[in-house]
């Protein structure tokens, strides 16, 4: 698999992704309890910003082949 190829995937999965942590929130309160609720918060807020950092670095790595190209 070529950069771009794997860019695009990532990609695609990190959005995949992203989608299903936005179906973890509205189903927190369900749970009723607040520890667990507390705990299930910071962790889906965790794994966002991991899933961010992810997004972040193929975004520079792509501009860097971009600008190479010039």
């Amino acid at each position: 698999m070529d950069r771009p190829a794997a860019i695009a995937q990532i990609r695609e999965a990190c959005k995949n992704i992203a989608l299903q942590f936005m179906k973890i929130h509205p189903a927190v309160p369900g749970l009723a309890d607040e520890e667990t609720q507390k705990e299930c918060f910071r962790s889906v807020h965790e794994m966002t910003v991991l899933l961010e950092t992810i997004k972040k670095r193929i975004g520079r790595l792509e501009r860097a082949d971009d600008s190479t190209l010039l």
